[in-house]
This record gives C-alpha cells, structure tokens and sequence, in this order.
C-alpha cells in the first residue's frame, strides 16, 4: 500500500509537467495614449490575455518547463470607445544558446494594425478552423508564428505545421475584412505578408538562415568560438542570394529587427574571424542598419 501511495502522486507529478502549455508568455497592455489608463477594463484585459496565452494549449506536443518558449505582447491601446479598441501590438520571443545563459531573439515585430472589439470578462476561446474575434486571431496568428520560428531553430523545416495554422488563420480572417488581414500586395506589411514570405519558395532562404544559424552557428559558440563565427558569417551571406531575386523583402526587415543587434555584438568580438564579405552583404540587404554594420570594427 505505501508503493501504492509513493507511485499515485508520482504519476500526478509527471502528468501536471507533461501539461505544461507551449509558452511562458509575458502579456501587457498598456493605455496611456487613450488618457484613461487607470480604467479598470485595460487591467482586466491585461490579465484575461495572459491567462488566456499561457494556459491555452496550442499544440499535440508533450511541453517540459525547459522546452517553453519565452516570449511578450505589448499591447498599446492608442483610443477606445464603448467596446471598439484600436491599438498596436509588439511581439518577440526568444530561445535559450546551447550549453549557454544566452537568450538569442528570434522575433521581435511590431504589429501596427489591430483593432478590435472587448467586453469586460468576454470568453476568451480559440478555434483552428473558425473565426472567434479579431482579438483572439491576432493573438493566436503570432503564437504560431512565435512556435514556427521556435521549431525551426532547432530542427531544419519543423515549423511547417505551425506556418500553416498562421495561414489559416489568416483565410478565415480575411473574411471579416478587419484591418492588417490583406492579401500581399504594394509592399503591404501585413500579417498575411508575413506568412506568405515565410512559406514562399521566392524567400526559401529565410528558413534555411534561421536553422543554421541557430542551430550549427550559436550553438557552438560556447565551446567553439572562432567556428561558431564563421558559420553564422557564411550562413548569413546566403541572403545575398534571396536579396538579388527580390531586394528589398519584408522578410529581410523582420529577421534583421529581431537580429541586427546580436550580429553586431557577435562580430564586434571574440575570435577574429573574416568578415570582409559579410560586411559587404549586411550593407547590400539591410542598409538600414549601416550604422550598426559600420560600428562592427573588430
């Protein structure tokens, strides 16, 4: 019997560790710009998103403490009126360098148009196949974003199922016509621009850069150094070659926001190592980082 009572909250132990949701997920929501920040309803927001984010479970998989992602929305509400919001979201995530303390940014964007309508204590539920609010598809859009780009850090193409729920999300919210939902079209920063650069054969590079990189590059960095340099340089000038089917790409801005700084404090020092070309191909694809590039002196 004592067997009996030791095994029981065993099980209990690694079940609850087994339930662990995909994200640890820090959700703030901020409303200077309305005048009325200290208004109830933006702290009842605040707090119904993060539990809403962190104890959905978005995925099949089994989630261990150490596997969760850490990641952030800042929502910024610019005006509201009765249940209508109009506001900004800023999204990053991170993923731990092996054998390191290092957090490397995989995702750090800045989503300018998002509206939508909340009623204090509403339900907050999502669906893979339908449309609940445009509040919950945003969310959930970047939460797949965040676990695509995660995946494929670590293992080459492992993101493609959690591209595709983005791109589902997207078909089933365009229907609404709600802002930041448009087809790709003029150079349009959209979300729908997003997953299409990220699934397009046109900038298959992209994937290819970020398991690399991650992967053959940071994650060697600790135990070999000088390697781990010039495995990222090398990776990194494979975007030369994307940049010279389409300059200029959405895609190229949203991994150099996450990554510009990393890569200046990588190249900036530690083991010498050539970057003569890599300098070159940075001030070709991201010019509007050459102050960053040009500060790389080591």
């Amino acid at each position: 019997m004592r067997n009996i009572i030791f095994i029981i909250p065993l099980l209990f132990s690694f079940a609850l560790i087994a339930q662990n949701n995909e994200l640890r997920c820090n959700v703030v929501v901020t409303a200077k710009m309305t005048g009325n920040e200290n208004v109830q309803i933006f702290r009842t927001l605040e707090t119904q998103l993060n539990e809403f984010i962190n104890n959905t479970k978005w995925t099949d998989r089994i989630v261990y403490p150490h596997e969760q992602i850490e990641c952030s929305m800042n929502i910024i509400v610019e005006s509201y009126e009765s249940d209508l919001f109009s506001a900004s979201i800023q999204v990053s995530s991170s993923r731990p360098v092996f054998n390191s303390t290092y957090v490397s940014p995989l995702y750090n964007f800045n989503d300018r148009d998002f509206t939508f309508r909340y009623v204090e204590f509403q339900n907050l539920n999502f669906s893979k196949t339908q449309f609940q609010s445009n509040l919950i598809s945003v969310l959930a859009f970047h939460v797949y974003i965040i676990l695509g780009l995660d995946a494929e850090t670590f293992e080459s193409q492992s993101g493609q199922s959690y591209f595709e729920q983005a791109r589902t999300i997207v078909a089933f919210s365009q229907q609404t016509n709600s802002n930041g939902w448009e087809p790709p079209a003029g150079g349009a920063q959209t979300r729908s621009a997003l997953i299409d650069n990220i699934l397009s054969p046109t900038y298959k590079e992209y994937r290819t850069v970020m398991y690399q990189y991650h992967r053959n590059g940071l994650d060697i960095m600790n135990s070999e150094p000088k390697k781990g340099k010039e495995r990222i340089a090398n990776t990194l000038n494979n975007f030369a070659i994307m940049n010279r089917r389409r300059p200029n790409s959405f895609i190229l801005r949203v991994f150099f926001d996450a990554k510009s700084d990393e890569i200046k404090d990588i190249f900036s020092s530690g083991p010498n190592v050539e970057i003569v070309e890599l300098l070159e191909t940075l001030q070709n694809i991201a010019p509007m980082y050459a102050g960053k590039w040009r500060s790389i002196t080591f």
